[in-house]
């Protein structure tokens, strides 16, 4: 193991701060960036009172100039690249601040990178970047890249074309990891995930749970757990390459509504919505390609990623 740290952005959100856990578990020295408009602090507080020695946050926006000199400073060996907006509703009303975010916040990353002597970025994708599938060619795997479907998808996208473009000019190695909809502990509302925290949250608090649509819609849910997993063995495999990361496996609104209703106790029938525009109707991807190249392979089954994300939601007074 390399004594150099490595670097985290989007450190103080759902899936960063998990990895950032993840990675002082392992024994690392972690950096971690965020600029706190969608991330909390509490998110990295066990981090910070426990790894104090081996871990230093920075509240950075990394569009702002100064991700360049704190990575010169630090040289990290990886940077976990996470920090993004991630709301598609956003994106169409603000598709500016959304590239400003995912795409010139990548280039920086990038050039950083470059100016810094970084072995590699490890960049989070997403299932939302890629256009509708039909059902018969569920479950979708690397090879399925339809146009993007919203400014959302085109600056995930966007920032693909430039790690490849640093990777040609500077030798920056990248491996990108199109993950489907994950969920688990220090989630919000927020990104295609955030409806197994927003069933959960109301649940819990007795208030009425809406679904949209007949509710038959179906998605790929996989546990945070396993996504951090994906993204440490990254680190050191997978050069050039953009991985799909799920289970595979279909679960409908309808079904996540009944079984965190079984889970809570949750007392009521779910409030009938209107269908969202533009909203996937099914989604599910194939990862068999990092079972064979990373050797990654989701462990954790519905009921007790549920069970566990529950268990945190409830510590929190959720």
């Amino acid at each position: 193991m390399s004594d150099r740290p490595v670097l985290v952005t989007g450190a103080a959100g759902f899936i960063g701060s998990n990895l950032v856990q993840r990675l002082l578990e392992d024994g690392r020295r972690v950096v971690g960036v965020d600029d706190l408009s969608t991330g909390t602090l509490s998110n990295l507080a066990d981090a910070r009172e426990r790894h104090a020695g081996r871990f230093e946050f920075d509240r950075l926006d990394i569009t702002s100039g100064g991700l360049t000199p704190l990575v010169e400073r630090l040289r990290p060996e990886v940077i976990y690249h996470l920090a993004a907006q991630v709301d598609v509703r956003h994106s169409v009303a603000d598709p500016l601040g959304d590239a400003t975010t995912n795409v010139l916040g990548t280039v920086a990353v990038c050039e950083a990178a470059a100016r810094s002597g970084v072995r590699k970025i490890v960049y989070a994708s997403s299932i939302g970047s890629y256009g509708e599938p039909r059902e018969d060619q569920l479950p979708v795997g690397e090879s399925f890249d339809p146009p993007a479907l919203s400014p959302y998808g085109a600056s995930k996208r966007a920032a693909m074309t430039y790690l490849q473009t640093y990777e040609a000019l500077h030798g920056v190695a990248w491996t990108a990891l199109t993950c489907a909809n994950v969920y688990g502990p220090h989630q919000t509302t927020a990104g295609e995930g955030g409806v197994v925290a927003t069933f959960i949250g109301r649940m819990l608090a007795g208030q009425p749970v809406t679904v949209f649509g007949d509710g038959e819609q179906t998605r790929d849910f996989v546990f945070v757990d396993d996504v951090v997993h994906a993204f440490v063995l990254a680190a050191d495999r997978g050069d050039g390459t953009r991985y799909t990361i799920g289970t595979g496996e279909r679960i409908s609104i309808n079904q996540l509504f009944r079984a965190l209703a079984a889970a809570t106790e949750y007392p009521h029938d779910a409030t009938p919505g209107p269908a969202r525009a533009g909203e996937v109707r099914h989604s599910a991807v194939d990862a068999s390609l990092a079972a064979r190249e990373l050797g990654w392979k989701p462990w954790t089954t519905l009921e007790e990623g549920l069970a566990a994300t529950l268990s945190w939601a409830a510590s929190q007074g959720a």
